[in-house]
């Protein structure tokens, strides 16, 4: 039987296609908040990479308070991993930049204890991370691991990814993450004029966004917006050979499957940005509580 996605009505308000279409809501000068929106930014390719430089760059520009707290290396992949080890090297290269050699969930919680102590920041924004998180990626991403790490806290938090379920170019990628961060800048804008005083996103919530790679050279404007939530498919296929000497050899192809209706997936391939909720915990939804409860009930230890 085929499940129904149902997506809360607070970001089905927030994730329409005119979102693509017409400029961003602002806040009338009377009611604006005087001082910009705090923002903590991750990722997980590390503190140099091309998708949070250019982030970094342009919520600037756009006149939020950005302060960088990313990982020292490429995580990539590391999903919600966090360090056990009883120390961490922290390095502060550069003003409004941290480097926390761990995952960036370690580099989250340290922005947010450390960096942020005292006074949380308004939004963690995640990325923009270099390829998709779509799908099963999305499970084991560090971009979204960084994402849920806030959720944790109680921080609103956005994961920002460039890229479709292909091998990516990298000139056309790195290209994208200018489009990718310009409608970051109009779905934060947003956000903060619905929000006025309040929480940017329900309690809980946070958004992951994919926005594809359009045209040759990456530059294109994508299609639209799309409410969307994570294909249940897992596009990439490990492979083991036996070496003979007790390794074995790993390989992955990327094998993507039919793409379910209203989902990432069917979004990015139609080169539409894909907004999809998420939160922190591994909850579903509240219809599939009851089959469980009917299946334990009688059930003794």
């Amino acid at each position: 039987m085929r499940r129904t996605y149902v997506l809360p009505p607070a970001v089905l308000l927030l994730c329409t296609a005119a979102l693509a279409g017409m400029p961003p809501a602002v806040a009338s000068p009377q009611t604006a908040p005087a001082a910009p929106l705090r923002i903590l930014l991750t990722n997980d390719d590390g503190y140099e990479a091309p998708g949070i430089r250019t982030a970094f760059a342009r919520l600037t520009a756009a006149g939020y308070d950005v302060t960088m707290v990313a990982p020292l290396t490429n995580q990539s992949g590391t999903g919600t991993k966090m360090t056990s080890a009883p120390s961490i090297t922290v390095k502060h290269p550069e003003p409004k930049v941290w480097a926390v050699d761990g995952t960036p969930g370690d580099a989250v919680v340290f922005g947010l204890s450390e960096v942020f102590e005292g006074r949380a920041p308004d939004l963690v924004v995640s990325g923009t991370n270099f390829g998709p998180n779509l799908a099963g990626l999305a499970t084991h991403s560090g971009t979204v691991g960084g994402a849920v790490a806030a959720l944790e806290y109680g921080v609103p938090a956005i994961a920002l990814s460039t890229g479709g379920l292909a091998v990516p170019d990298p000139t056309a990628t790195v290209n994208a993450m200018g489009p990718t961060m310009d409608f970051a800048v109009k779905l934060i804008d947003r956000l903060h004029a619905r929000a006025g005083s309040g929480p940017l996103l329900p309690k809980g919530v946070g958004l992951n966004v994919n926005h594809p790679v359009v045209g040759p050279e990456g530059k294109g404007t994508a299609a639209g917006v799309s409410s969307t939530f994570q294909d249940p498919q897992a596009p990439l296929q490990p492979d083991f050979t036996d070496a003979g000497d007790g390794t074995w050899k790993v390989s992955v192809r990327l094998r993507p499957r039919p793409a379910a209706r209203g989902g990432d997936v069917e979004a990015v391939s139609a080169d539409r940005i894909a907004v999809s909720p998420m939160n922190a915990d591994w909850n579903t939804g509240p219809a599939d509580f009851g089959p469980v409860s009917a299946l334990v009930a009688g059930l003794r230890p």
